[in-house]
């Protein structure tokens, strides 16, 4: 009974690192436009009147884009937090488990081993008493 997770190859884990890599270097160039967006939106002269100037589209597109970014690459986390628990969960019904079946091993050990000692008992003190009887014949 093998409870572990077959090893990945190499070649699977190096694909796993460059798709990971590039999803963080996606990340990363898609928090940069916003923020270059951003702060571009702040250098810009204040606008004198009191109304709410609508954001600018590529700003709103860039925006969507790292919303969707991160969501992706905390999406892919997520999904492998979510084996591990379920993994973890699976494992601690194993053990728990195995630990009713050794704790019914140990109680028939117990009672197999009381049993031996009852029968060991009398036997023994059935050859005691024919000695008694043995040695009672021979002094008479």
């Amino acid at each position: 009974m093998n409870a572990m997770r077959p090893e990945k190859t190499e070649a699977a884990e190096t694909e796993t690192v460059d798709t990971n890599l590039a999803a963080v270097t996606e990340v990363e160039a898609g928090i940069r436009d916003f923020v270059r967006n951003d702060i571009a939106y702040l250098r810009r002269p204040a606008a004198t009147t009191t109304d709410a100037a609508p954001l600018d589209p590529s700003a709103e597109a860039t925006v969507t884009n790292v919303n969707s970014l991160i969501q992706r690459v905390a999406g892919t986390s997520l999904a492998e937090i979510e084996n591990l628990i379920s993994e973890l969960e699976s494992l601690r019904d194993l053990l728990h488990a195995e630990g009713q079946r050794v704790q019914r091993e140990i109680s028939g050990y117990a009672q197999l081993s009381q049993a031996a000692m009852k029968s060991t008992r009398m036997i023994a003190d059935n050859v005691a008493q024919w000695k008694r009887a043995a040695d009672g014949l021979r002094n008479s």
